[in-house]
C-alpha cells in the first residue's frame, strides 16, 4: 500500500513540475517594433546580444538593448512586478553575429554561459555580458575576445551595476543635449 502512495505522490509532483514549466511564457521574437526598456530605442538599431523579461501580470515582455541591462534590472530590488522568466540571445546559435544576433534564438537567462569582461561592447556602448548555450562556445569567444566564462549567479554586481565611463567624442555633449530636451518637454506638459 505504501508503495502505491509513493508512486502516486511522485506522479503528482512530476505533473506539478510540468504544469509550472508549461505555464512559463515562451520567448517572443524580436521585431522592428521592439524597443529597449531603458533607452526606448529600437533594438534592431544596435549590435550585440539582446534580452527580454516576462513579468507577472504583464501581457508583453520588456526588451533590453544589452544583456547587461537585463541582469542589472534583475538585481535591482525596486521593480513593480515579479520576474516570471527571462531570455537572452544565444550568440552561439547558427547564424548569430554581433551585427545580427538573431530574432528567435533565445535561451533562458539562468541556463546561459556568459563571457564577462571581454573586449566587446554592447549595443549601448557599455561592456557586455555575452551569452551562449554551450560552455565550449563561450570559451571559444573568450579565447578570441578576452574575458571569463561564468554562470548568471557568478557575475559580479560590478559588471552590471557600476557606472560606465564613455570616452567617445562628444558623448558628454550629447548627453547634456538630450537631458535638456527632456527637461523642456517636461516643462511643456500641463
Amino acid at each position: 500500500m505504501s508503495r502505491v502512495v509513493l508512486v502516486i505522490a511522485c506522479g503528482l509532483a512530476l505533473a506539478a513540475c510540468r504544469d509550472e514549466v508549461a505555464d512559463l511564457p515562451l520567448p517572443v521574437a524580436m521585431t522592428e517594433e521592439a524597443v529597449g526598456y531603458y533607452c526606448q530605442m529600437h533594438l534592431l538599431e544596435h549590435e550585440g546580444p539582446k534580452a527580454q523579461a516576462h513579468l507577472d501580470g504583464t501581457p508583453a515582455p520588456l526588451f533590453f538593448s544589452q544583456v547587461r541591462d537585463l541582469v542589472a534590472y534583475m538585481r535591482m530590488p525596486e521593480q513593480s512586478h515579479d520576474l516570471v522568466v527571462a531570455y537572452v540571445s544565444d550568440m552561439g546559435a547558427e547564424g548569430a553575429t554581433w551585427a545580427d544576433p538573431g530574432a528567435e534564438n533565445w535561451i533562458a537567462v539562468t541556463e546561459a554561459y556568459y563571457v564577462v569582461g571581454s573586449a566587446v561592447t554592447g549595443g549601448m556602448g557599455a561592456p557586455e555580458l555575452v551569452p551562449f548555450s554551450s560552455p565550449e562556445a563561450a570559451q571559444a569567444f573568450a579565447d578570441l575576445h578576452g574575458g571569463s566564462v561564468m554562470g548568471l549567479e557568478d557575475i559580479p554586481d560590478s559588471s552590471v551595476l557600476a557606472p560606465v565611463e564613455s570616452d567617445a567624442p562628444g558623448a558628454e555633449e550629447d548627453f547634456l543635449r538630450r537631458l535638456e530636451a527632456v527637461s523642456h518637454r517636461q516643462e511643456d506638459r500641463p
